[in-house]
């Protein structure tokens, strides 16, 4: 008799302790869901504020004289640069490793053939020109620039708009602002609207710049020689759009 009350006696201190377990494992798990939650909101703060100051610093520059342009615009378009980096990516992560890139390479080809269409249409139509400084060094830092762009709008804005949207949304809010930076060549902001949106499609597939960057290179070449020069002025953006004046022989 004395066993069975020992027994019976053991019971609810074994069960007491449950209870008291449970909540703590609950409690615990309240406490790293309250976590995770104030750190994805603080994240998602501080990405909204980079893309929107981000965004004004560019499109800023662009509207100032080239003297401050020379001045304030390597900050603009350095800060960026800085900004991504100090998360420390990855090459894949960025886009500028070997993900991907044999995967996207038949966009080179098709940029190619884009072109050539291009310049046969727009030689029918009486458009075609050549480029106004078509020198090598002329070319060769246009495609950087490019490349340069892609950076931007890819591990910069489009990634930002990701952690804030839906992958649709952050897609077509990315084409947009990449245009609104070409205001007011209107010509510019169509085309980059369009391969705004494009190229971020490509680039949430393939995650590689290399191809991106060159097929932009190339299909900017492309429309300087196929769109009239007075309608582009010299691809020019911003202030300097609207204080280009052609050059008569």
């Amino acid at each position: 008799m004395s066993r069975s009350l020992s027994r019976l006696h053991l019971q609810p201190n074994l069960f007491s302790g449950t209870p008291k377990n449970f909540g703590d494992s609950s409690v615990a798990s309240h406490s790293a869901r309250y976590q995770l939650s104030i750190s994805q909101s603080r994240s998602s703060t501080r990405n909204l504020a980079e893309l929107i100051l981000g965004f004004l610093a560019i499109d800023a520059v662009l509207w100032l004289p080239t003297r401050e342009q020379l001045i304030f615009g390597p900050i603009a378009l350095l800060a960026p640069l800085v900004m991504v980096l100090w998360h420390r990516p990855g090459m894949n992560e960025l886009g500028m490793g070997w993900r991907g890139f044999a995967g996207s390479l038949w966009i080179l080809p098709a940029a190619v053939a884009l072109s050539v269409l291009g310049v046969e249409a727009a030689k029918y139509a009486g458009t075609f020109h050549t480029l106004y400084a078509p020198d090598f060094s002329h070319v060769g830092g246009y495609v950087l620039w490019t490349l340069y762009q892609q950076f931007l709008l890819q591990d910069f804005f489009h990634a930002r708009l990701s952690s804030l949207l839906s992958a649709n949304a952050a897609i077509g809010l990315a084409a947009v602002l990449f245009a609104l930076v070409h205001l007011p060549n209107i010509p510019l902001v169509l085309a980059t609207l369009v391969w705004g949106a494009v190229s971020c499609a490509l680039f949430r597939r393939y995650r590689n710049l290399y191809a991106l960057g060159l097929a932009q290179g190339l299909l900017g070449l492309c429309f300087a020689v196929c769109i009239p020069d007075v309608w582009l002025h010299h691809m020019r953006v911003g202030l300097g759009f609207l204080r280009y004046h052609p050059m008569h022989s």
